[in-house]
């Protein structure tokens, strides 16, 4: 009859519980941040969509630069490219580029770009926030006041940079005190009423006027790599040699990529290729225009997602289901954490970071196999009628507390245990009740042993106690005990044949030296048995040490 430990419901509970909290915790507190980010872009990376074909470049790059002359240029020139566009039928136009001071270049520049931006009607310009003075709070860089008049919208141009030197995301409103300007790439979009992503938490947002302030994070989902979208050169445009029509009803982005001068990023797209800030600026745009915006899942739902996955695998883990096989449970839960982050991404454009739930499940995994390699471990010294140590237990903790008997110099005491007569009740009752008589017999002897002690069933009607730290006087006062224990036992079933359950038991004791071997032990005790028995059995007897 083999005994098989289950864990009860409220500790299957209690376990499973204690997995999700784990996997909450660790997905809460992003401590694997840099391996969810390396998911997230070899995820969001390989992860292409159609540009958006409404979004047009005009690039200040070197060939311009060699046509035109050292940068900055005049503000006429931006003028006057401002009034190609026009002609074109632009469908709005972004200036990324700063104009917050007078242009040195003469004194009526600032004047004719102002008049050429109100002759279009639907141009963008960029604000930033910037520092004044080291250790001073940040101000709004805002374009002239001219400038500022004649555009039709300002938008922020911050580009959010992860600790890694990838740009993942951005914010889509920010401004100094209140988020009050959508980005730039959202104002092309002309998304600046209803924006996707996080609103910012309590602890993200600030009354201060002299701090800037940000809100509805995004991820960016990016068209392509580098040189995805239309581009022109800004002198063709300037000198008319771009056709009207590849830009009318576009719209246009004016900034530079130039070598040297233009600001370069990193992407999940990107790794290995730098994009410029102007083309980050039409990804954001193509994305907000195509409903791709990534929407990271509050924190507080990525924590409760990944505490619901675990707590149904963990659940799964302690029960196994239908007896699966734990390694089974453990593959599919991987693959279901996997999945669900992959359908969330792919389907819902929502981001929930997996590494928490699935370095919990590995954490989850080790300490099941361990416990169940323990478990077998155990089973192996345990003897599957009586729940006592079997043979092989008896032998590894005989030669275990010799050694430590003989480095303490204290009495170590071995007791065997035979039942008397034991076939009889095989004959007389069969083999269940002689099952019971041994298990019956084996609580008792387990009941008198101490935590230390050692009970085990030796075979068939045998059992051995191993005793540390115990005396010849105290050995057969357990051996007395245990007589009177055995002798109250019910025999199964009624018989008038049957006298009651007894037991004979053979007593060895002696302080182990340096050559004493667990043989002469046994042997000794043994020889007390087979003394014991031939005086009358249901004794014990006591061979001097």
């Amino acid at each position: 009859m083999t005994q098989r430990a289950h864990l009860s419901w409220p500790l299957r509970w209690l376990a499973a519980t204690a997995v999700a909290t784990a996997a909450a915790v660790l997905t809460f507190s992003a401590v694997f941040w840099r391996q969810d980010d390396a998911l997230y872009d070899f995820l969001v990376g390989r992860w292409h969509y159609p540009a958006q074909p409404s979004v047009v470049l005009v690039a200040i790059d070197d060939r311009s630069l060699e046509a035109l002359g050292q940068w900055p240029w005049p503000r006429e020139v931006h003028a006057r490219l401002l009034d190609r566009l026009t002609e074109a039928g632009v469908r709005n136009v972004a200036l990324d580029m700063f104009f917050s001071e007078p242009d040195r270049n003469g004194a009526g520049n600032d004047q004719r770009l102002a008049e050429a931006m109100r002759r279009n009607g639907k141009v963008i310009l960029p604000v930033t926030a910037t520092m004044t003075d080291a250790g001073s709070p940040p101000v709004e860089l805002l374009p002239m006041p001219e400038l500022t008049a004649a555009a039709a919208s300002l938008a922020h141009s911050d580009i959010e940079v992860d600790a890694d030197g990838v740009a993942r995301g951005l914010y889509l409103r920010a401004g100094l005190g209140e988020p009050h300007w959508p980005a730039l790439g959202a104002a092309i979009a002309e998304a600046v009423i209803e924006l996707p992503g996080q609103p910012a938490t309590p602890a993200q947002r600030t009354s201060s006027p002299y701090l800037w302030s940000r809100d509805r994070y995004v991820g960016i989902r990016y068209a392509d790599l580098p040189g995805t979208f239309p581009q022109v050169s800004y002198v063709d445009v300037l000198e008319g040699r771009v056709p009207p029509e590849a830009l009318h009803d576009r719209r246009v982005i004016v900034g530079l990529t130039a070598t040297g001068v233009a600001p370069r990023f990193l992407t999940p797209t990107s790794r290995e290729v730098w994009m410029s800030g102007t083309e980050y600026q039409a990804n954001v745009a193509s994305m907000l225009l195509s409903d791709k915006a990534i929407v990271p899942m509050p924190r507080w739902q990525q924590a409760a997602a990944a505490a619901l996955l675990l707590l149904v695998l963990g659940l799964g883990m302690v029960s196994r289901w239908r007896y699966l096989p734990a390694w089974l449970i453990v593959v599919s839960g991987a693959a279901l954490i996997v999945g669900v982050n992959a359908s969330l991404l792919h389907v819902f454009n929502r981001w929930f970071p997996p590494t928490g739930s699935l370095v919990t499940l590995a954490l989850a995994s080790l300490l099941l196999f361990g416990s169940r390699i323990l478990r077998l471990q155990n089973l192996a010294q345990r003897d599957s009628l009586t729940g006592l140590g079997n043979r092989h237990r008896f032998d590894l903790a005989l030669r275990q507390e010799i050694k430590i008997a003989q480095r303490s110099g204290k009495t170590l005491t071995l007791l065997l245990i035979d039942v008397d007569h034991f076939k009889r009740f095989n004959d007389t009752l069969g083999h269940h009740a002689g099952d019971l008589v041994l298990t019956r017999v084996a609580t008792a002897i387990s009941g008198y042993a101490r935590p230390r002690d050692v009970a085990t069933r030796f075979g068939g009607d045998e059992f051995a106690l191993i005793l540390p730290d115990t005396t010849r006087e105290g050995g057969i006062r357990m051996a007395s005990s245990l007589l009177a224990a055995v002798r109250k036992l019910p025999v199964p079933g009624n018989h008038a044949d049957l006298t009651g359950i007894t037991v004979t038991i053979g007593l060895h004791s002696r302080v182990p030296d340096e050559i004493t071997t667990p043989r002469e032990i046994f042997d000794q005790a043994d020889l007390a048995l087979y003394q014991a028995k031939t005086e009358g059995r249901d004794r014990y007897c006591a061979l001097p040490g």
